[in-house]
């Protein structure tokens, strides 16, 4: 019988490495594969998913391996879907996570058809979290082993046909255990350090990426209380996100946050355009938010309103809420308690215990 094929998705990381590692070990006949992306003119060496340095890494780990490798060039891709995304978010006032975009049109869209079509019945990732079989054979994802490396939030965009490609063999193993088997496959990746940062950004601060790419977003406008008080002037919204108190640089007796940002005058009822809300931590709560885009892991969308627990953030705790499927991929989520820092661009994402749902794009 031959063996299954399996195209890993490396990134010359030690996770990606394993990955490949376990794989073969498990019997597969496994490639490794890795993406070019785009960087800006003269940061090719810093972007953190395919420096030089993590393509001879990923290369040198296949080498031990003894498995084929190769280099995807997806730079165009890249820049017209991810980037753009990335700007586009902004503009509309949000803060948008360019990575959801990423999983699901780049790495489980453009890489998983280059693996398909090299005729793999698989693709894996490094990504912390587990895929299961239901009795009635559907898909689920459910975290990690490891909550605190759990990535199944940034997973909420695939799909069932996805799935059914899809293998996590990290996700069983906590951090710590993928580092020892790392030493004991013997991998030059065993002691690499992870890296949280966008890859785009090469380690540089998103503000100054947008004032080199998109400077109109920078605008000056004003700053306004929720009263509708005219206190200061801000240095282009995109600055800001919600939830942020430190530099503001405004006088108020009391401590101000960032509450909202008004793009548009539509979005004002005065009409004013390009401000910048602020309000005391009494009023930075909120109890609802509606989420675009939204995609149910199962396939199906829910026929009624259900409990769930709700992220909205990747480094946030989930929090008890009521979900309530809505027509167009929406869903309207009210919590039981105020929750701080909901961030249009963001993902609403949602959990029954160790089972994750499906979610969508927070848009107000």
């Amino acid at each position: 019988m031959s063996k299954q094929k399996v195209v890993v998705a490396m990134s010359g990381g030690v996770d990606s490495s394993v990955a490949a590692a376990l794989l073969k070990q498990q019997g597969y006949d496994v490639t490794g594969m890795m993406l070019r992306l785009w960087s800006e003119p003269g940061k090719e060496e810093s972007n953190r998913c395919c420096t030089p340095d993590a393509m001879a890494q990923a290369r040198r780990v296949a080498g031990i391996l003894d498995i084929p490798f190769y280099v995807i060039d997806a730079k165009e891709v890249f820049k017209e879907t991810v980037v753009q995304y990335f700007l586009d978010g902004y503009a509309r006032g949000e803060t948008p996570n360019p990575c959801l975009i990423c999983n699901r049109q780049i790495r489980w869209t453009f890489l998983l058809n280059h693996a398909l079509a090299l005729g793999a019945e698989f693709m894996a990732t490094g990504h912390y979290v587990r895929r299961r079989m239901t009795d009635d054979g559907r898909h689920e994802l459910l975290r990690a082993v490891d909550h605190f490396k759990d990535q199944s939030y940034v997973l909420h965009v695939l799909n069932q046909d996805q799935l059914a490609h899809a293998l996590f063999p990290v996700g069983e193993f906590p951090k710590p255990e993928i580092r020892r088997l790392a030493a004991d496959f013997g991998l030059p990746t065993a002691a690499r350090a992870d890296s949280q940062d966008l890859c785009f950004l090469a380690g540089d601060d998103y503000r100054n990426f947008l004032q080199r790419n998109a400077p109109e977003m920078l605008k000056p406008g004003e700053i306004v209380t929720t009263a509708g008080k005219s206190i200061g002037q801000h240095n282009g919204l995109a600055n800001y996100t919600i939830g942020q108190r430190k530099g503001l640089n405004v006088a108020s007796p009391v401590p101000l946050f960032v509450i909202t940002k008004h793009v548009s005058p539509f979005d004002d009822a005065r009409g004013r355009r390009n401000t910048l809300i602020v309000g005391t931590l009494e009023e930075l709560g909120f109890t609802e938010l509606t989420a675009r885009d939204v995609n149910w892991t199962s396939g199906e969308t829910p026929r009624e309103p259900f409990r769930a627990q709700v992220k909205i953030r990747y480094t946030a705790k989930e929090v008890e809420a009521l979900v309530s499927p809505m027509e167009g991929e929406q869903a309207a989520v009210k919590f039981d308690a105020p929750v701080r820092d909901v961030t249009a661009g963001q993902a609403a994402v949602f959990y029954q215990g160790e089972v994750m749902l499906g979610g969508g794009i927070i848009i107000q």
